[in-house]
Parts: structure tokens; sequence; C-alpha cells
């Protein structure tokens, strides 16, 4: 009977591991997940997602209606943080979910990535889009994936705020505003964490991909503590391209003077597409695009749940 008894019970924690392990796994990022997004966004369709066009307002409107069906918050009153071009209007998309804990969710882990790109350049084989699947349709489909991932889960302590920039090809118009509004509002940011030019793996490095800004903080480290790995490392050409600068890290690192950087697994030295009308969704690698991501979600985690801010600036 006693043996019965415990058999019964084993099964039924085996049962209930199985149920959660699976749930772990459908939850996981896909690379057909993330290929889907590159796909539309890098698309004929959009035309190179120049910020005032056309085929930014579809790419926009894309990236609102998965904030709607995963149950996204608009951080304000609507997704649309709207800056004024003169000519024109341009858009950042901003989705927010709310931490957990009652002291912790005032503070704030801002994950962006730009989705406008440049809209035409040289044409080759009567080709003139310049599609931006890597640059950044990539990078684009990570903050995507990542806020499913976490409004799934609703996991988290602190409050995470999820950013798509236009206009960072324009000169990070798009974040400076972004970022000046969110300064204004006294909101008190941990880290920024800002996704760029994804879509291609590094050849003969011990790391997946690179932090931008890597000795201005710890964030690197920590992130290799939090996923016991060699998740992230040090790229010399990023440094001498001071690639610090050109993304949208930049317009937060200026305004909150905190760890705002990069993680990008191309420091152009290992794709030859660059604002380039062969930047196409079929020049990615969507396999190491979603296993980056997958990598990504234990150190984010754990940044959103420490009980203290462990990530700082070196200078502190």
């Amino acid at each position: 009977m006693n043996k019965c008894f415990y058999f019964l019970i084993l099964l039924t924690f085996l049962g209930c591991k199985s149920t959660i392990e699976n749930n772990a796994e459908q939850i996981k990022i896909t690379k057909e997940q993330v290929k889907a997004s590159v796909g539309f966004l890098a698309s004929d369709e959009l035309e190179g997602r120049t910020t005032g066009s056309v085929g930014i307002e579809k790419a926009a409107v894309y990236i609102e209606t998965i904030f709607k069906k995963h149950n996204i918050k608009p951080y304000f009153e609507t997704y649309r943080d709207s800056f004024d071009l003169k000519e024109f209007y341009g858009y950042n998309l901003v989705g927010y979910i709310e931490g957990s804990d009652p002291v912790l969710k005032d503070e704030f882990v801002i994950i962006g990535a730009h989705y406008d790109h440049i809209g035409y350049a040289n044409e080759v084989n009567g080709d003139s889009i310049a599609n931006g699947a890597n640059d950044n349709a990539a990078g684009t489909s990570a903050v995507l994936a990542l806020s499913q991932y976490f409004a799934a889960k609703q996991n988290t302590k602190r409050s995470i705020l999820l950013t798509l920039f236009s206009a960072e090809e324009m000169g990070l118009l798009g974040s400076r505003h972004l970022a000046k509004r969110l300064k204004d509002e006294q909101m008190d940011v941990y880290i920024m964490l800002n996704f760029e030019m994804i879509g291609v793996p590094f050849k003969n490095r011990d790391y997946i991909a690179f932090v931008t800004g890597y000795d201005l903080s710890n964030m690197s480290d920590k992130m290799n503590e939090y996923t016991s790995s060699n998740l992230t490392g040090f790229s010399e050409v990023s440094k001498d391209y001071n690639l610090f600068k050109q993304s949208d890290n930049y317009a937060f690192y200026q305004e909150f003077n905190l760890p705002c950087q990069t993680i990008s697994s191309c420091d152009l030295s290992n794709y030859d597409y660059y604002h380039h009308v062969d930047d196409e969704a079929d020049k990615l690698d969507y396999n190491h695009m979603a296993s980056l991501i997958n990598k990504m979600i234990p150190a984010i985690e754990k940044i959103c749940n420490t009980p203290n801010k462990e990530i700082k600036l070196n200078n502190e």
C-alpha cells in the first residue's frame, strides 16, 4: 500500500514537472517568431521605414498591434510618444509592464531598439529599397519578443518600459525626445538596455554579443554572472568606431548618467550590408537571433529582480 502511494506521488510530481517544463518551453522565443517580425518590418511594402513615411506608419501599427494582443499597457495615454520634426511628426512606441513589488516597481528597466531605417539607398540590380533587416528590424524583433515573454510571465519586481524609437537614423532624435521627457518626469531609471543589429553571429569570438561602452560600467560582467556564461564581451571594433554614441542608448546616458548601453552581435566587421539595399531579411541568421534573445532572458530577469541596483557605472 505504501509503495503504491509513493509511486502515485512520484507520478504526480513527474507530471507536474513535465507540465512546468512544457510551459517553459512554450514560452521560449522561437526563430519563427523573430523571423516573422523581421520579415514584415524589412519587407518592400514598408519601403525602408524612413521616419515620416507611410512605411514607418505601417511598422508603428504592427508594433501597437503586438502590444495590444499581449495586453501590454501604453505608458502614456497611447502607445505613441510623438515629437515634432517641423515637416512631420515622428513616433516612438512605448509599452509598459508594471513590476510586482510595491517598492521596486517604481524603478524602471528600459528595453529599447529603433524601428526606423533610411528608406532608400544606392540602387543595386534595380533595387533601391534599404530594407534595414539587420539595422534594425532585428533589434526591434528582440524587443517585441521580450515584451511578449515578460507580459506572459509577469515575474519581474521592477517595471519594464518597452521602447521602439523612430528618427534614430536622423541623429537619435526619437530617443533624445523620450529620454528628456522621462528625465523631466523624474523617472527612476535603473538601466537602459538597447538592442541593435543582432541578426548575424560573430565568428571566432568567445562571446555571443558585445556591449557598447564596455568599460563604462559592470553591465557585461553582471550579465555573464547572471547567466553563468560568457554571453557578452568587449569589441575593439566597437570602441574604434565609438558605437556607444551611435545608437539610442546614448541619449539616455546623456540624460540620466546611468548604465545605458547597447547589445549587438554586429560591429560592422561581420556584415557587409550596413545602409545597403541588400540588408534583407534573407541575410539574417534566425537560429542565432532566437538563441541570443533566449540567453538574454535570465540576465534581464535578474536585473529586474535583484533587491539592489547591482549594475553601476565604473566611476561610482
